[in-house]
């Protein structure tokens, strides 16, 4: 085997042929086992004829695996996974119009220093791609919980704030007073905010420690 360059990192063009054969073989048992769907503008190819003419002229064309080598430290790879964890598909932020049955969008292009460009793609094709981003069952994006879960965040941190002030003000000047506000507060935060009724801590555990056995599984 010859001298390889100093920047080589894999045989892209073995790794495209490959790459295309195993997902045209992959591809055809899918459509054989029925397991996909055709709409739109590619409804015809439901037809077998007209699917293995796809596959055909698939095969023929050259196809580019783009490959890059490995990420160059974990700050990479949290920037990377950081922009899929917390967001599902797209920002309404990033939405401009919708008429006439298409939609346009802004989005960056990495390759190009992350310029913003704008898109506009039918509607279906729109809501194909967003599809695509969607999570198996059984998978869930990152989620805030306690008192930053969002459905509550704002009323808990504004308790937070107000318990940690009347805590700092005790420290400096005790006050049964206030400490029995405090307490009262510490109290409304335990109710169930649907029927209003005291809510009782069966059990609590720490970050990293297996939870405790449910209560309702003690036969002592």
């Amino acid at each position: 085997m010859g001298h390889l360059p100093a920047r080589f990192f894999l045989p892209v063009r073995v790794l495209s042929r490959l790459f295309r054969r195993l997902f045209l073989e992959e591809l055809r048992a899918a459509y054989d086992e029925g397991r996909l769907g055709f709409f739109g503008d590619l409804a015809y190819l439901a037809k077998p004829d007209a699917f293995v003419c796809l596959l055909a002229e698939a095969r023929r064309r050259q196809w580019v695996v783009y490959a890059k080598p490995p990420f160059g430290g974990p700050k990479q790879v949290l920037a990377y996974l950081g922009r899929y964890t917390h967001r599902v598909a797209i920002a309404n932020s990033r939405l401009i119009s919708t008429a006439d049955d298409r939609v346009a969008f802004r989005w960056r292009d990495y390759r190009h220093r992350g310029k913003t460009k704008i898109m506009t793609l039918d509607a279906h094709e729109f809501i194909r791609r967003f599809l695509l981003h969607t999570l198996p069952d059984g998978f869930h994006r990152i989620r805030h919980y306690g008192f930053l879960a969002n459905g509550n965040r704002a009323a808990k941190l504004d308790l937070c704030h107000r318990l940690l002030a009347g805590s700092q003000q005790n420290e400096l000047e005790p006050d049964a007073e206030s400490a029995a506000v405090a307490a009262e507060r510490l109290a409304v935060a335990h109710r169930c905010p649907s029927c209003g009724e005291p809510m009782i801590t069966l059990a609590i555990w720490r970050c990293g420690q297996a939870p405790p056995r449910p209560f309702w599984s003690d036969t002592s």
